[in-house]
């Protein structure tokens, strides 16, 4: 970035002003694009030019503005300088940030914990490390080591929240999530109320699902780190599962923490108790996949007065072979069509049936690649079996890699009987 003298004649008269460059890479190659322009010029676009008292605030990340989401900035001031003896010096991310602690303020978090965590004998206000903790969430997701060790110095947050970069380290972050857990009702009744005011969120549909996260060790501090399903292929680790309530629009509502080793049908009744305890007893619709699904479980919303939209299995397509099979859908998006069916026997529920001639013909491709990779491989071992020179004789050797080729495909796995002799 440089300063870039310039003079031109305006109704026959002669200006001078400089302009802030920066050399940036692009696809054409280097190229110089003006970041500001210093001084007055008549005709010139004022959405470019920042005040020569501005530009020290923005570089060194001090710029007070007010709310960029509720306010105009007020217009710059202009003032003249000595450009020999300007320099630029400590850079520091602004924009992000700042944006972020906008957000925050919008959605009232700042007096949430300012009400919640009591001041005490800290001596940074644990709001604020909440605050730190969220803003390094939104703008660069990473380990408490990374934020206070590389990027809470390299921000404007020093200045923009009062805590200077020697005050963040590695255990006051750790600490703070400490102190934040006890509040985690208290901030989702928080943000239900904010979600309502701001968007007119309402809370009778709701998505459930669960996901799980691993450790490296052996996790033995931790009484919930089980060996379970991993969803992160990785069953050699202990894991913890997480399961979410937001609503359509992606907002979260609640989480619970389960065992590694929980089953995600048995987690639906106490997520749905945990609900009625939080938001009363509403009626609502749940929408989970059919990994949730049971009969006990579907009873259970029943009786609560809930209704559901679930996964079901697809052995059950067969029960519904004519409707399939009849041209009646209903067109909704390109490339999905619809119907509703009563259940063949009866039942009260209303069956939502879907076709995608574009995801078939992806599952078809998938399958063919799956086919042509798995006969490949065979014919390979084949031949390993059938060489005249260092053969493959032992039988068990050779199941035990056909099952691990079993494993790899299984799309296509079903198609094939593999007999060794």
């Amino acid at each position: 970035m440089f300063l870039r003298r310039n003079r031109r004649k305006f109704k026959g008269e002669s200006y001078e002003y400089w302009t802030l460059v920066e050399s940036v890479r692009t696809s054409q190659g280097p190229r110089q694009r003006l970041v500001a322009t210093v001084g007055k010029l008549p005709g010139l676009n004022d959405e470019i030019r920042v005040g020569w008292e501005h530009i020290g605030e923005i570089l060194d990340g001090r710029v007070h503005q007010r709310d960029l989401l509720t306010q105009e900035p007020d217009p710059p001031e202009w003032a003249r300088v000595d450009v020999s003896r300007l320099r630029v010096e400590r850079l520091r991310s602004f924009g992000d940030v700042y944006l972020g602690l906008a957000l925050w303020r919008r959605l009232k978090l700042d007096r949430f914990f300012d009400e919640a965590m009591e001041a005490g004998r800290e001596e940074v206000p644990w709001s604020r490390v909440a605050c730190i903790l969220a803003l390094a969430r939104f703008c660069a997701p990473s380990s408490e080591l990374q934020i206070a060790d590389f990027w809470y110095g390299k921000t404007a947050l020093e200045d923009l929240v009062g805590v200077s970069a020697d005050k963040v380290n590695e255990d006051r972050l750790y600490r703070g999530l400490d102190e934040l857990l006890p509040h985690r009702d208290g901030l989702f009744r928080h943000f239900q109320q904010v979600y309502g005011e701001l968007f007119g969120t309402t809370f009778d549909l709701l998505l459930y699902d669960i996901t799980s996260t691993y450790f490296e060790g052996q996790g033995a501090a931790n009484s919930q780190a089980r060996h379970g399903y991993s969803r992160d292929g990785r069953p050699d680790c202990v894991q913890v599962c997480i399961a979410l309530v937001v609503t359509p629009e992606g907002l979260p509502l609640a989480y619970e923490v389960f065992d590694g080793n929980r089953a995600d049908v048995t987690t639906v009744e106490e997520i749905v108790d945990c609900m009625r305890d939080k938001y009363g007893q509403e009626r609502r619709t749940w929408v989970m996949d059919r990994g949730m699904v049971s009969e006990d479980n579907l009873e259970m919303l029943r009786e609560a007065g809930a209704s559901y939209l679930v996964g079901t299995p697809k052995s059950m397509l067969k029960r519904f072979e004519r409707e399939l099979l009849a041209d009646d859908w209903t067109h909704i998006e390109p490339g999905v069509d619809v119907k509703l069916c009563t259940a063949p026997d009866g039942a009260t529920e209303t069956y939502v049936l879907c076709r995608s001639p574009q995801r078939s013909q992806k599952e078809r491709a998938m399958r063919e690649k799956q086919v042509q990779r798995l006969e490949r491989e065979l014919a390979r071992l084949q031949a390993r079996c059938e060489a005249t020179k260092n053969p493959l004789r032992d039988p068990r050797k050779a199941e035990r890699r056909i099952g691990a080729l079993f494993a790899r495909y299984s799309r296509a796995a079903h198609l094939y009987e593999v007999h060794v002799d």
